[in-house]
């Protein structure tokens, strides 16, 4: 994807940990990634969890929790000068997390929940849904909107033009093809733009 708020498109690039564990984590991160967060053609974003509402096992470590979370991605936004993106997986969480994260991320589990979504979207922040394994890409279009509509209600249909303009994205990490079998079919990316700027997830696209 590439963002225009320049006169030269740049590219988009997300790039950290999956979830905080430490602030000394972060910022050692922070640092190596810095000749990409510098590179003139990209639009970097910085981004960590700091909960992780869908682990496997109760016993999985989920991050250290909203508050102390949203303060050490503060710490990385002050100290780097980093964009900040998160996840939040319920709707009160959307507009604290707002006031540190520049893209709100709505997690492939939820990209259908109608009040996380208009949530998320009632905040600043860029929203950026990340399609569920189990949809079809081309019925994303309504979650975008659900967001759209949320941002200007006179909006009637999702156009790749509008979402953009509204800050509203889709993030495709693939598809189930049959129990435990993950495929990342190409075609939706193409589908999808036809109606929202689209990232790949390709780290969690091969897992």
């Amino acid at each position: 994807m590439k963002t225009s708020n320049t006169k030269t498109p740049k590219s988009v690039l997300i790039a950290g940990p999956c979830v905080i564990e430490s602030l000394e984590n972060l910022r050692s991160i922070a640092t190596k990634l810095q000749p990409l967060a510098n590179n003139e053609r990209l639009d970097f974003y910085f981004k960590a969890s700091f909960d992780k509402a869908n682990r496997t096992s109760l016993e999985s470590y989920r991050g250290p929790g909203l508050e102390k979370g949203l303060e050490m991605l503060q710490t990385i936004k002050d100290e780097f000068g980093y964009q900040i993106l998160t996840d939040v997986h319920e709707s009160y969480q959307a507009s604290v997390a707002a006031k540190v994260a520049d893209i709100l991320q709505i997690p492939a589990f939820l990209c259908r929940q109608t009040d996380l979504i208009v949530a998320v979207s009632q905040t600043n922040a860029i929203v950026n849904i990340k399609k569920g394994q189990f949809m079809n890409p081309k019925d994303m279009q309504y979650s975008v909107l659900k967001a759209l509509k949320t941002r200007d209600s006179s909006i009637q249909s999702p156009t790749h033009e509008t979402a953009l303009k509204n800050g509203v994205w889709l993030c495709e990490r693939g598809s189930s093809f049959g129990y435990g079998n993950l495929v990342v079919d190409m075609r939706s990316l193409k589908i999808m733009r036809e109606f929202a700027p689209v990232i790949f997830d390709a780290t969690h696209s091969v897992q």
